[in-house]
């Protein structure tokens, strides 16, 4: 049985601090198999990873792609019996974080493939035969997830991209056009979304199916090119009366949405796994730096506002880290963390920015400077620049944090409308919750905070439940509010939790936690005196006065370098006209499967 979600218990009013427990021993330590994957993967980016090459040339090599496939990084956590790895979720974020240090274009390339491309679609709704048929392949071959197309984002019900099946029901013709595909210009299995029509005989509705790339019909028709991410294989496909068989169908008719979100809800710990990873080398190269530029006779870091700077870059990214350890612990013991996932994102792509940002201030100009640059002129290359354009897209991709905030705010009235005892504005009970694993008397004060302020927050999610929906558009800001401040209190919980787990070797886990839980607190303080105090009523009114173009003389007096066109591209049905872009890697390593014979436990019976 699935154990209650911490996320949706938290924002119920109720604090279930045992659940974020982990195992007894050091949570830092993974099996013995885990880490030896993990010791290899770590000497290939530092010997055969050239990441100011994949800058410079906007391209992973093909020797890079094919030594991670070589090394099962792109099957971590395929089952050993359809030739994958069979390590743990937290082996795979461990992975990303490793090799998104290395160059981000790396973590996205693998995470594309793992956490929403083929392999976790068939492991959730794949039939035998189609596991068999399609997961070894998924070991040396790259897939991708086409959704998105140029008139839909978060909402997919818009789709244009159809699935026609034959009289016979053996064949489904594909037909239309994705947009922001990541690897789709260089994968070889394609998870692809279209809507089937409805008929007498079926319901239709949008459907999951595996397209192979080099069928015909499917071109690859741009390679897009972004702020960062540089290296990033990201494109238009068109698919034109692509022929796909009905055993490619995943699950039913109707079900594509249900297959799509819950691959999301396994790989949204991805994101957090980066930003954790950006966190934890920006507090590296911010002690460095601060401890190594002088101004007015002595070091930065010593200065006052810098210190600021070093002491919320170092809470944060030990924050980001246990959210992310203990996130994906209880994801491995199978818990519910679909909510949690959700609020591990927002949190950890709102401060991974900030993170970056403060990085790129206390580096000054040289934050500004490209590695490259500074290598050139002789100092060290340190490609905070990069960083920053980097981490841009994680508030953005994978639910926007406007979306993101609707999407869980629409979570927690549903669990309010179906929570059979929601506990609403009781009073703290004076003291830690009785299963805190939290022995220190500063943590456990910390919690009883989060349970007092979770407590505050479930009364107002309970009123907005018990309101028409229709009403609800209206508040989108005033539910965000109550959203972010959840996403704290979750962060505060993982800090305090990873920081016991810590404990004992000395009390830097615990002053870590301590800090961090003291800024989240101020964050919190503020965010709800916002709920009381703001100018929404205001700015509503405004925006719309703008959008009637009562202000459109404020534009006066600045030239527009857009390049002209349609804000939104609306493809042409049929056939491509242009070449087809789709770059195909070496594949002197397919069919080969990867090296094992580390990677497997004294007892190799899982």
């Amino acid at each position: 049985m699935t154990a209650p979600g911490f996320g949706a218990e938290l924002l119920l009013g109720r604090l279930r601090t045992g659940l974020l427990t982990p195992p007894p021993g050091d949570p830092r330590r993974l099996e013995d198999a885990d880490e030896q994957f993990l010791t290899r993967l770590r000497e290939f980016c530092e010997n055969k990873v050239d990441s100011h090459l994949i800058e410079r040339e906007d391209r992973i090599p093909d020797q890079v792609i094919e030594g991670l496939k070589d090394l099962g990084a792109f099957a971590i956590k395929i089952p050993q019996e359809y030739g994958g790895l069979g390590l743990s979720g937290r082996c795979y974020l461990r992975a990303l974080m490793l090799v998104n240090s290395t160059h981000s274009a790396l973590g996205e390339l693998l995470a594309a493939h793992q956490a929403i491309g083929l392999p976790q679609p068939l492991l959730l709704f794949g039939t035998d035969e189609q596991k068999r048929a399609f997961l070894p392949r998924c070991v040396h071959e790259i897939s991708a997830f086409a959704l998105t197309e140029p008139d839909i984002g978060n909402d997919p019900f818009r789709m244009h991209t159809t699935a026609v099946p034959d009289r016979s029901g053996d064949t489904y013709t594909l037909s239309g056009v994705k947009l922001w595909t990541t690897n789709g210009t260089i994968a070889d299995l394609l998870v692809v979304m279209a809507m089937v029509p409805p008929a007498e005989d079926r319901a239709g509705g949008m459907t999951a199916f595996v397209v192979e790339a080099d069928t015909p019909g499917v071109t690859v028709e741009h390679r897009s090119s972004f702020l960062g991410l540089r290296g990033l294989e990201n494109g238009v496909i068109r698919l034109h009366d692509v022929a796909v068989p009905a055993a490619n169908r995943i699950g039913e008719e109707g079900e594509g949405l249900t297959v799509a979100l819950a691959a999301q809800e396994t790989g949204r710990l991805s994101l957090p796994a980066v930003c954790a990873a950006a966190a934890k080398w920006s507090a590296k190269v911010a002690r460095e730096w601060a401890g190594a530029r002088v101004q007015w006779g002595r070091p930065i870091g010593e200065h006052d506002a810098v210190a600021g700077k070093l002491a919320y870059i170092a809470a944060t990214a030990f924050a980001l880290e246990a959210m992310v350890e203990i996130s994906g612990g209880r994801a491995d013991l199978g818990g519910d963390t679909a909510l949690e996932a959700e609020l591990a994102k927002l949190f950890a792509s709102e401060h991974g920015w900030l993170v970056a940002d403060e990085l790129m201030q206390l580096r000054g100009g040289r934050g500004y400077e490209t590695a490259e640059s500074a290598a050139a002129r002789g100092e060290r290359g340190v490609p905070v620049e990069r960083l920053l354009r980097d981490l841009r897209i994680g508030r953005i991709f994978d639910g926007s944090t406007e979306a993101l905030r609707s999407f869980i705010a629409d979570a927690v009235l549903t669990h309010h409308r179906t929570a059979a005892d929601t506990t609403l504005d009781a009073p703290g009970s004076g003291e830690a919750p009785a299963d805190s694993p939290v022995g220190s008397r500063v943590l456990a004060g910390h919690l009883l905070f989060v349970e007092q302020a979770a407590r505050r927050i479930a009364g107002p999610f309970a009123e907005f439940a018990r309101r028409p929906e229709g009403e609800l558009g209206t508040f989108q800001r005033h539910l965000g509010r109550l959203v972010d401040i959840g996403s704290e209190l979750y962060a505060m919980s993982t800090a305090c939790a990873y920081a016991a787990a810590l404990a004992g070797s000395d009390d830097t886990p615990a002053r870590l936690a301590d800090l961090f839980c003291r800024q989240a607190r101020i964050r919190i303080t503020e965010l709800f005196a916002r709920l009381v105090a703001n100018t929404d009523d205001h700015d509503r009114a405004l925006a719309r006065a703008v959008l009637a173009g009562d202000f459109t003389w404020l534009e006066e007096g600045v030239v527009d370098p857009s390049i002209d066109g349609p804000w939104i591209a609306e493809p042409k049905p049929g056939a491509a006209i242009g070449p087809d872009l789709r770059r195909r890697t070496v594949t002197s390593g397919v069919g080969a499967s990867p090296d094992l014979t580390e990677c497997k436990g004294a007892d190799d019976g899982r």
